[in-house]
């Protein structure tokens, strides 16, 4: 089963499914998805509208994993739920790091 965290040259681009509108902005852990894969449930308070829900989920990730925000990056999916953050900086370090942030969350 494929997890969140994919290694390219740059960075980890990390799989998301954001729900807006939501109670509190949480990492919720890890979800299933319809083709076997594993994606990291994020919820913000932010309504989805101008981006707004975007640039919660980059400062809540951001803050969360101690990184600047400005080394996250939506790639794809900035107006669908699902989406594809890019966290730039070197794939060796980032992935140990934020695989075991995202199973702490997860358990």
């Amino acid at each position: 089963m494929a997890g969140p965290l994919e290694p390219v040259a740059d960075g980890l681009r990390v799989t998301l499914r954001v729900t807006p509108k939501a109670s509190r902005n949480a990492i919720a852990g890890l979800v299933d998805t319809a083709d076997g894969g594993r994606v990291l449930k994020v919820t913000v308070t932010t309504v989805p509208e101008n981006g707004k829900a975007n640039e919660a989920v980059v400062k809540l990730l951001a803050k969360a994993w101690k990184l600047p925000k400005t080394s996250l990056t939506v790639v794809a999916g900035a107006t669908d739920r699902n989406k594809i953050i890019h966290v730039a900086g070197d794939p060796a370090a980032l992935t140990p790091r934020l695989t075991a942030l995202i199973d702490g969350v997860s358990e």
